[in-house]
């Protein structure tokens, strides 16, 4: 019952990571797949250790959600273009493709146009979409959902905390019992 509101939070921090999974595989964006896939991992490892009782478990997921902030503060910078950074750069994708945030061309209210190429040999850049009429713009959709997931990751680390407090509490005070039992005997 102590633990029952940490896992409902690690199932809502799963689904919300799976559906940012699915928008960063939409636009190839190969650096926060990566990131995202670990994420789901270690969320599902801090599951496991919350249902099986396992606090070392639970203190690598509370570990990573700090390194899981800093991830999103990055990001939130990326596309705010802070310090330098810039959204136009291939840097999600490793430089291995031009594809960029999917919310760039399918965001809410966005009237995507392909126009036709001005040169030959560039069939496969992004340049010839023209999007207008999106209601927010696309760098800020992805700041809303980092911003989200580091709401849900501070939320997470203050249940992981307590989450470990109540196992040792318990395992200390079994410990205490024990000695106590021997005595009586």
């Amino acid at each position: 019952s102590k633990v029952l509101y940490p896992v409902c939070h690690l199932v809502a921090l799963k689904l919300s990571a799976l559906e940012r999974q699915i928008f960063d595989f939409l636009g190839f964006q190969w650096a926060p797949i990566l990131g995202n896939f670990l994420h789901i991992i270690v969320v599902i490892l801090g599951l496991f250790g919350t249902i099986q009782f396992r606090p070392r478990y639970i203190v690598v997921y509370t570990v990573w959600t700090a390194l899981w902030v800093t991830w999103n503060v990055f990001i939130i910078c990326f596309y705010l273009e802070v310090g330098g950074l810039s959204k136009d750069t291939d840097l999600m994708t490793f430089n291995i493709s031009v594809h960029r945030s999917w919310w760039r061309e399918h965001g809410p209210g966005c009237v995507r146009r392909v126009l036709p190429p001005s040169a030959h040999g560039m069939m496969d850049d992004y340049t010839y979409v023209s999007v207008t009429g999106c209601v927010i713009d696309f760098q800020y959709l992805e700041v809303i959902h980092s911003a989200i997931q580091i709401l849900l990751s501070l939320i997470g680390f203050v249940y992981g905390c307590y989450v470990i407090s109540v196992f040792m509490e318990e395992e200390d005070s079994c410990k205490y019992r024990m000695h106590l039992d021997l005595w009586n005997y």
